[in-house]
Formats: C-alpha cells, sequence, structure tokens
C-alpha cells in the first residue's frame, strides 16, 4: 500500500508536538549538562533575515548609485532620443497637440494632467547556576543578552540604509528634475515633421491589441477521443489568494483623519513594546537566571506588561477607532478635535510615568490591573470624561433619526470604566475583605465593561460594513447589550471563591456567569447570522477574518469563562496557568483582533495606502497559531498541575510538570511578538508615503503645462 507523503508528514509533525505537550521527568529537564542550541537557533533566527535584508538594501543602494554614475556618463542628447523614442501613448497625445498649439499659436489650450503617484509608505532551556568551567558564550543570559543586544542594532542598520536610499533617491530626482527642464525646452523647439509622423506611428502600434485567439481560434475545444479531463476555462491559480481593496472614505475631513492616525501609531507603538516586554517574561520562565537587576525582576515588568497592553495598545487603540466609528454611524462631525488630541496626551503621559514608577517599585500595592497609583492614573480619568463627553455631544449632533446600536455599546463602556475606575480608586474600601471584592469588581468590570463592551459595538459596525449587509436582527443586539450590563457587573467576585468573603456574594458571582450565557449567545447568534449568506467574503477580504476569529473567541472564550466560575473548576484551575491562558484567549482572541481588522478597514480609507496583503496573511497566521501554542499547552498543563495540587503532590513537583508547557508559551509568544512587528511595518506601509524616482518624461510635459495655461 502506498503512504501519502503528507500524511507521514502530518503524523511526524503530530508526534513531535504531542511528545512534548507532557510533563517529562525532572532529571530530563535539571540537569548537568548546559544546552545552549536552542538560544543560538533563536539568534540565528533573528539575525539572519536581517542581515538578508541589509544586504537586499545595500546592493539597491549600490545599483542606484551605479545607475547613476552610467546614466551621467551618456550626453542629453542621447538622453532626449532615448526618451522620444520611449515616450507612452498619453504623452504623445501631449507632444502633438503642443506642436499642433505651438503652430496654431492657441496658448489657451491645456495638457490634462495623468500623473498618478503610487502612495508607497513608505528556547529556552532553564538551566542550573552557570559553572565557571562552561564556556561564556554558552550561558543563557549571555546569549539572551547578546540578542537583546542586536535587535535595536539591527534596526538602526536596516534604518539607516533605508534613509540612505531614500537621500540617493532625492539626490537622482534634483538631477532629473533639471534634466527634464533641458528636455521639456528641446520638445519645444523641436519643429520635424517626421519625427511626429514616427510618434504616431508609435501611438497606432501602442493601440494594437491582440485578441488572444490568433492560436487557438474560437472554435470552443473538443476532445472526440477521449485525452484531456478536467478542462478549466478560467486559470485562477495564486500563490496567494487576491482580496479585496479599500474604498477611499473622502467625507472624513483631514484634521480627524490625522487624529485617528496619530492614536493606532500611539496604540502600535505601545503594542511593540509591551509585548516585547512581555516576550522577556515569558524566557524568564525557561531561563531565570537572564538577569539579576532589581528593575527587570518579574515581579516588576509582570504589572508593566499587562499595563501597557491594557491602556497603550488595547485602550489608545479603541478609542482611536471610537473617533471613527461615532461620527459615520451619526452622520456627524465630531463634537471637538481639540478634546481628542488632549486625551491621547495625557493617556500617553498615564502610561509612561505609570510604567517608570512601576519600574522603580511605587506602585498601588498588588492590586491586579490597578497597580497605577491614584495620581497617575487621575491623567487617564480626565482623558476619558474628555472622550465621553466628545462622543456623547458628537451623537447628540446625529442628523440620523436613531442612536444606532455602535454608539450605544462605544459611550456605555466609557461611563461604566469611569464608574469602575473610581469605585476601585477611592480609599474607603482599601483594607482587608472590602479591598478583595473591590478587586474582583475593578478587574473584571475592567475587561468585561469597558474592553469587551466597547469591542462589542466596533463589531456591530465593522461586520455589517465589510460584509456590505445590515446587522441580522437589531433587538437581539439589544438583549445582549442590556444583559451583559445586569450580569457582567456582578461577576467580579467569581476569581475568589472559597475566599473568606459572604458565601452569598459567591454564590451571586456564580449565578451571574451563569448568566452571561444570554448575552454571549444573543451576540454570537447576531453576527454569525450576519455572516450568513456571505462566507464566500472572508476568502476575499483581509479584514474579515480577524473579525470572524474574533467572534468565534468571543463565544469560546466567555463560556469558557463561565466554566470557570463553578467551585470545582474553581478550585481545580484558579492560581493556575489556566487562567494566564483563560485572560490571554480573551484580550488577544477578542480584543486584539478586533483592533488590528479595524485599523486595517480605517488606514487605507485615510491615506489611499493597501498594506502588503501577504503580510496581512502572514500577521493573521502568526497571531493566530502563536496564540495556540501559547494558550492550549498552558491549559493542558494547569489542568495536570490543578489536579496535582488537589491530590496533595509536593508544590515543587507541579513546577518541575510545568516546564515543557511553559516553552511552548515561550515559543507561542515568540509567534505572537514577531506579528506585532509585522503589523507595526505594515502600519508603516499604510501611512508612510515613499520617496518615489522621477520620471523625466513626465515631469517635461508638467513643465511645458505650467508654460501654456
Amino acid at each position: 500500500m502506498k503512504l501519502d507523503k503528507k500524511l507521514i508528514l502530518a503524523f511526524l509533525l503530530a508526534f513531535t508536538v504531542s511528545k512534548s505537550l507532557f510533563a517529562q521527568r525532572a532529571d530530563n529537564i535539571i540537569s548537568n549538562n548546559n544546552n545552549s542550541l536552542g538560544l543560538w537557533l533563536l539568534l540565528i533566527i533573528i539575525v539572519v533575515p536581517a542581515v538578508v535584508f541589509i544586504g537586499v538594501l545595500y546592493l539597491k543602494f549600490k545599483d542606484q548609485v551605479t545607475e547613476n554614475e552610467e546614466w551621467k556618463k551618456l550626453n542629453n542628447e542621447t538622453h532626449f532620443s532615448d526618451y522620444l523614442k520611449n515616450l507612452s501613448k498619453n504623452q504623445i497625445h501631449k507632444f502633438i497637440n503642443l506642436k499642433n498649439s505651438k503652430k496654431l499659436k492657441d496658448n489657451n489650450s491645456k495638457i490634462i494632467k495623468t500623473i498618478a503617484f503610487l502612495f508607497f509608505s513608505a528556547n529556552l532551556f532553564a538551566q542550573n547556576p552557570s559553572n565557571p568551567k562552561d564556556n561564556f558564550f554558552s550561558q543563557p543570559g549571555i546569549i539572551i543578552t547578546v540578542i537583546i543586544v542586536l535587535i535595536p542594532i539591527l534596526l538602526a542598520v536596516i534604518f539607516a540604509m533605508v534613509k540612505a536610499n531614500n537621500a540617493v533617491k532625492t539626490y537622482i530626482n534634483k538631477g532629473k528634475i533639471a534634466e527634464a527642464q533641458e528636455f521639456a525646452a528641446h520638445i519645444e523647439a523641436l519643429d520635424n515633421q517626421e519625427i511626429e509622423e514616427n510618434l504616431v506611428k508609435r501611438e497606432n502600434a501602442l493601440d494594437f491589441n491582440l485578441s488572444n485567439n490568433e492560436l487557438s481560434g474560437t472554435e470552443k475545444a473538443e476532445d472526440k477521443i477521449g485525452i484531456l479531463n478536467n478542462i478549466r476555462e478560467k486559470h485562477e491559480t495564486h500563490f496567494t489568494s487576491l482580496k479585496k481593496k479599500a474604498v477611499r472614505k473622502p467625507s472624513l475631513e483631514p484634521n480627524i483623519a490625522k487624529l485617528i492616525i496619530w492614536y493606532f501609531g500611539c496604540a502600535t507603538f505601545w503594542l511593540v513594546v509591551g509585548t516585547g516586554i512581555g516576550e522577556y517574561l515569558g524566557i524568564k520562565f525557561v531561563a531565570p537566571d537572564i538577569d539579576h537587576t532589581s528593575w527587570l525582576s518579574f515581579g516588576r515588568l509582570r504589572p508593566v506588561h499587562t499595563n501597557i497592553v491594557f491602556w497603550g495598545w488595547a485602550s489608545i487603540g479603541m478609542i482611536g477607532l471610537g473617533y471613527y466609528v461615532v461620527p459615520i454611524v451619526s452622520n456627524a462631525k465630531i463634537y471637538s478635535i481639540k478634546w481628542g488630541w488632549i486625551a491621547l496626551v495625557l493617556t500617553n503621559l498615564m502610561v509612561i510615568l505609570g510604567t517608570i514608577c512601576l519600574m522603580s517599585g511605587i506602585n498601588n500595592g498588588g492590586g491586579e490591573f490597578r497597580e497605577y497609583i491614584w495620581p497617575v492614573m487621575a491623567f487617564f480619568a480626565v482623558a476619558l470624561i474628555l472622550t465621553l463627553a466628545n462622543f456623547i455631544m458628537t451623537v447628540a449632533n446625529r442628523t440620523t433619526k436613531e442612536i444606532y446600536i455602535s454608539n450605544w455599546y462605544i459611550v456605555s463602556a466609557i461611563i461604566f470604566t469611569i464608574i469602575v475606575a473610581l469605585t476601585a480608586y477611592l480609599p474607603f474600601w482599601q483594607d482587608g475583605v472590602s479591598e478583595t471584592i473591590v478587586q474582583g469588581y475593578f478587574m473584571h468590570s475592567g475587561v468585561g465593561m469597558w474592553f469587551t463592551l466597547y469591542t462589542l459595538g466596533l463589531l456591530y459596525y465593522f461586520i455589517p460594513q465589510q460584509i456590505n449587509k445590515p446587522i441580522y436582527a437589531y433587538s437581539l443586539g439589544i438583549l445582549a447589550f442590556w444583559t451583559q450590563i445586569i450580569f457582567y457587573t456582578i461577576i467580579g467576585t467569581h476569581h475568589f471563591v472559597f475566599a473568606p468573603i459572604a458565601w452569598w456574594l459567591q454564590t451571586v458571582a456564580i449565578v451571574g456567569s451563569a448568566g452571561m450565557i444570554i448575552p454571549v449567545v444573543a451576540g454570537t447568534i447576531n453576527f454569525s447570522m450576519t455572516f450568513k449568506g456571505n462566507w464566500h467574503k472572508v476568502t476575499t477580504s483581509y479584514t474579515l477574518p480577524f473579525f470572524l476569529l474574533a467572534v468565534i473567541y468571543y463565544f469560546l472564550v466567555s463560556m469558557q469563562g463561565t466554566a470557570e466560575a463553578f467551585k470545582f473548576t474553581n478550585l481545580l484551575w484558579h492560581f493556575t496557568d489556566f487562567t494566564v491562558a483563560h485572560a490571554h484567549l480573551g484580550f488577544y482572541g477578542i480584543i486584539t483582533f478586533t483592533l488590528w481588522g479595524g485599523i486595517y478597514v480605517v488606514v487605507p480609507r485615510l491615506t489611499g495606502k493597501e498594506p502588503p496583503q501577504h503580510l496581512v496573511g502572514v500577521h493573521f497566521w502568526l497571531a493566530f497559531i502563536g496564540l495556540l501554542f501559547y494558550s492550549v499547552p498552558l491549559s493542558i498543563g494547569a489542568t495536570l498541575r490543578g489536579l496535582m495540587w488537589m491530590e496533595g503532590k509536593p508544590f515543587i513537583d507541579s513546577v518541575v510538570l510545568m516546564f515543557d508547557f511553559w516553552v511552548w508559551r515561550a515559543i507561542g509568544g515568540s509567534l505572537m511578538f514577531i506579528s506585532h512587528l509585522i503589523f507595526a511595518y505594515n502600519f508603516y506601509r499604510m501611512t508612510t508615503k515613499e520617496l518615489e524616482e522621477v520620471d523625466v518624461k513626465e515631469e517635461a510635459f508638467k513643465i511645458l503645462e505650467q508654460q501654456t495655461t
């Protein structure tokens, strides 16, 4: 029997992956051999692509210089002769019109502009204490330090090469502009009938098109003897599938477009910084001796990571999308651009000051996600109040009859966040059990009533807009809205089941968690039925996959959260890495994928520049696969760990058990971080104009056009 090669490869891959998902014996992990192969492979993976990219930039730089020098050796007459022989059809029209206008002395004729500039935006293995006899460069701490040092150096070299290329282009363009002026004068001075006749012949030649039937004929192919089969009349094979391009949205004024782009730019910056710190923390799980500096300790960096991605990435990105969605669905201008800029500055200031405080050991005393001290959070409070006032006034000035459901979710999310933040930071209940209850309320309401509620509002706009179909049922959206407000605000204490707080309060949280099934199912049905009949559009769009995945994760992660709230599962999974996996599935799978999809929708509409579609695909799949590599092994390991605790096994045994799962955590986190770098590059391409090389022929006709008008 002949085996399929793909089947064999799939079996080997599954065997390799599944083998490492199971915990190994401790003596396989804690070994005297200092194996640094994985770290050196990571170094090679990072350095080699960067070096290749630098080499490509250098060769491009060298070719530009060489080509310019060779071009300079030729005289202008040779240049002009080449230009005349290679005029396009449009340029020939301009040339003939120019000559005709010169003969008729009609200075009022205008040459049509045809110039369209393309905007081109521009592993880790845990080691025993170092042995002095070991090779210095085989120590994991040294290797990772080398990697960390090399990354900014390589980025700086790449940036310098890009700038050098642009400088050479600028220099070459200056020379070509001067040459274009001379060529324009040369064209104007030409008075040769033979040249004009040759150009007319060339224009006719350019107009000639093949019928594409020269070889095949016009008769339909018929196979009378059965040689051919599986005949396709259309050939549509592509390495990557073609995606639908964005439509420019001219109705937004430049000042609001600039504000939105700045929100996205700041959010992208904080995404890279915050998840870069998260990548470093993931490495610490399998290489704990990487550093011995207090401000780089896990206890300080972990809240830095979470707060940067919470407030710097997600919050700024969400508000930026709100400045696009709220005016659009209200059919009104944003009330105050100035308030938007002030809110952006204040939010960035909060993240910067909060990060400095946390790394210096100044925090709010251990409250998760509220580690920033109140003077720092006050900046965000003012920013939220300004944003709320801005959005409410915009909705009040709407020219539509009803308030679209997106605005219900977005405005309500800001209102609840202000209430939740005030409740969490007021000093009346910051001691003892009361602080625990308030912490549960803040932590869960911050996620559900700020991030989730706001994100659902964005989905209610972007999914119908991208599919070009109204939302399935407005009533389902309202049902989901009110039931989420009722149930989500009372479930915070399910994080503290079996804690010394009133049983009735714990029971209310569990019941509320079960009640969350209503808004989750209602919302999922609404989004899924909107997709119904339009699933084919997912394959032709580079934004819809992000929104579809967010909807899927919204259902799965929310149901998982309900399951975690019950007493047995809480006993099994609480204080394990299952909570970490669940948090990343929710925040990353729902919030972050929605933000990415929204940014990929909005930015091309504002700038007219598409991201590289194949890189959008790479970004999507790296993030998706990385999230699975991160969360699935952690969930499996955490379940095994919880069972060990319930059986009374020694704590250190559960630490040893988790090692392989932490390795997968680091691998998944690395893939996710790489996807963030690709997203940042895509954002750069969508917002930056590349310096284009001057076309001497087009520039010459522009000069002549200006002279004749």
